[in-house]
């Protein structure tokens, strides 16, 4: 066998240095682009006093710089050196960097008929629903989402494709799929017929004990994971009666903390019960989701370890409502989203006043794709300002996304990531639902074109 392995290995080498030295020289680099973006209004960092007419210069797909003014810079130099150079007029319009969503779920969307979806359709119809739904997030002013569990290689194929160019979408960090307990929120059998779905292992982010939960992190990771996304407590919407506190024990916990940390990602843990949130801010978990029942201890954890919070409002208010409709829940699951709803927003209220690192997230697909910027509006009538919100949506977001050097802010070396409202969202933050222009890595995805 191993003779076979080095015949195969020779003769691969073989055909790729023989195809390197009938290749032609490499063509030389296309010339570079600039794009200057004319603000009315640019808020560059949330936090800082906005700037009134000033001009974004855009390099290929990075900012080169922010000056003063809607005329210049003079770029002749580079014209004669064969750069294209085009102009985006915003100037009735209040700019701002691309909004940073850190918990979607882009391959599917909840409605009634969620359940029977899962039993018949296959990855490949997650991906085509997906497209769809990555275009409707980034035409909301979302450029860059943290997925935070996906079936099968969906999310892995979305990703991808978004970063060729194949389809519009915004930029993606994934978790492949959650790691659960058996019986757990992320398990993906549950409510189905053991004879036909069988016993899910680690490879369906099932785990038990802390050598299993070690080989689901890595497995995920091996996948393509950016970050590990666990279900530390029961969940609102998984077909359990078995409530909302603790799943995992302190050595699982442990476990997946040093499992992940070891590969250079982040846990991102979902979490409702107390005791869930609090042993999961023990063990090291880098964000907790949700966080509906949280107490002074979880507080203090949190400051003391670091942590962010990603509240997911816009999901509470969705399952509450969706509660009503009769038939569209199980009868647990109904049960469930209407008591977690309010302790949602009351846990928020709580968590901001006490200086708690927060990161926008929406739970999307629990709520509809494109319904994002709903979010800024709720967590306003939890207590935050309007630029509270907008830095959780970008400065903050982008640190915990462990992309500070190339995302959050409208500053040189930058990705050009650049949304525009018409009006001036510091006021009135639902002018967030209303983007007029999107723009990721130099690119306009929406609203007036680069001419």
């Amino acid at each position: 066998m191993n003779t076979l392995r080095r015949c195969v290995a020779a003769t691969f080498l073989a055909l790729v240095s023989g195809a390197a030295l009938g290749q032609p020289a490499a063509a030389p680099p296309p010339p570079d682009r600039y794009t200057l973006v004319r603000c009315g209004t640019l808020l560059a960092v949330a936090g800082q006093e906005p700037l009134h007419n000033a001009t974004v210069v855009i390099k290929n797909d990075k900012i080169d710089s922010v000056i003063p003014g809607l005329t210049g810079p003079d770029l002749d130099n580079a014209r004669k050196a064969g750069a294209k150079v085009k102009e985006v007029d915003l100037h009735d319009s209040f700019v701002l960097p691309g909004l940073i969503d850190c918990h979607v779920h882009v391959t599917t969307e909840w409605d009634s008929g969620r359940l029977l979806r899962n039993a018949v359709e296959n990855d490949c119809d997650a991906t085509a629903r997906g497209v769809g739904f990555c275009r409707k997030t980034i035409e909301a002013g979302f450029t860059t989402v943290r997925d935070l569990t996906a079936e099968g290689n969906s999310i892995f194929a979305l990703r991808a494709g978004v970063e060729r160019g194949d389809f519009p979408g915004p930029r993606i960090l994934c978790a492949g799929k959650a790691i659960s307990i058996t019986g757990g929120h992320m398990d993906p059998t549950n409510g189905y017929r053991s004879d036909i779905w069988g016993t899910p292992g680690t490879d369906l982010g099932v785990a038990d004990g802390a050598d299993e939960c070690m080989k689901a992190v890595r497995t995920q990771i091996k996948r393509g994971a950016d970050v590990i996304k666990i279900a530390a407590t029961g969940g609102v919407l998984s077909i359990s009666s078995a409530g909302l506190a603790q799943h995992f024990t302190e050595a699982e916990l442990a476990a997946i903390v040093k499992a992940t940390h070891a590969m250079g990602r982040k846990v991102a843990a979902h979490a409702h019960g107390t005791d869930g949130i609090n042993a999961a801010l023990r063990a090291g978990i880098d964000s907790i989701e949700h966080a509906s029942m949280q107490d002074a201890e979880s507080i203090r954890l949190f400051k003391e370890k670091g942590a962010y919070y990603v509240p997911t409002l816009l999901a509470g208010h969705t399952t509450s409502a969706n509660a009503d409709i009769p038939g569209y829940y199980l009868p647990m699951v109904a049960k469930k989203a209407k008591e977690v709803a309010p302790m949602m927003m009351k846990s928020f209220t709580a968590v901001h006043k006490a200086g708690v690192k927060i990161a926008f997230g929406t739970d999307s697909g629990v709520s509809a794709h494109g319904n994002n910027a709903q979010e800024f509006k709720l967590m306003i009538e939890g207590g935050m300002t309007p630029i509270e919100t907008i830095k959780a949506a970008t400065i903050s977001a982008a640190d915990l996304l462990n992309l500070s050097a190339q995302i959050g802010t409208i500053e040189p070396g930058k990705a050009a990531d650049l949304i525009a409202v018409k009006g001036d969202p510091l006021k009135d933050v639902t002018e967030l639902q209303r983007v007029q222009f999107v723009m990721r890595a130099g690119n306009v995805f929406k609203g007036p074109p680069a001419k």
